[in-house]
């Protein structure tokens, strides 16, 4: 890493702090060489507070510091972004994020499952979604294990139109069993990586 430290009068570089797993821009601290140095060593964040006017672990009061995972310099070698785990909300307000986002990727995945979980939690009678889960976890995991017949049988011939929907059907319902069981897709991902396929 090769900061450049003098390029500001007060010794100090913009770090800016990414969620490794969901790309979210978290907040921005600021380091100075002895920060670096700690985290580097800790493979906590530290930043030099300008408030108060001492280098500081974030979460050093609340408990939710940022385990390092990358640290990488701009073109100019005069900001760095790190890439961090969260251990809680990083905002001091108790938010996510510092920019008031929530800590989760913008994918289809996760909006899916959150259409879910309010069928779960506010059920509809018009909703598919709410009457399975009305009927319990054997007539979801029953549901389940249709849809993945049936994308087996689909796999076998070459109506791609008809493998794909019966893809989107078994993935939609294994949705909905994570749901019942407490659990999200990322969930399974975190098992997925633990295993370094």
């Amino acid at each position: 890493m090769n900061l450049d430290f003098n390029k500001n009068k007060d010794g100090l570089v913009p770090a800016i702090i990414q969620d490794y797993n969901t790309h979210k821009v978290l907040m921005l601290g600021y380091l100075n060489k002895e920060s670096l140095s700690l985290t580097l060593s800790t493979d906590v964040v530290h930043f030099y507070s300008r408030t108060k006017q001492r280098i500081w672990k974030k979460g050093e009061e609340s408990g939710n510091e940022l385990k390092l995972v990358s640290l990488k310099e701009d073109c100019d070698n005069d900001t760095v972004l790190i890439k961090v785990n969260p251990v809680g909300p990083v905002c001091h307000k108790g938010d996510d994020t510092c920019f008031k986002d929530l800590n989760v990727k913008d994918d289809f995945i996760n909006k899916l499952e959150d259409i879910i979980e309010d069928r779960k939690i506010n059920p509809s009678d018009s909703s598919y979604v709410s009457c399975l889960f009305e009927k319990g976890i054997n007539k979801i995991a029953q549901k389940l294990g249709e849809e993945a017949i049936e994308l087996v049988i689909e796999a076998k011939d070459n109506n791609e139109d008809l493998f794909l929907n019966e893809s989107a059907d078994l993935l939609f319902h294994f949705l909905i069993l994570l749901q019942e069981k407490g659990y999200k897709i990322k969930d399974v991902v975190k098992v997925l990586n633990s295993r370094s396929v």
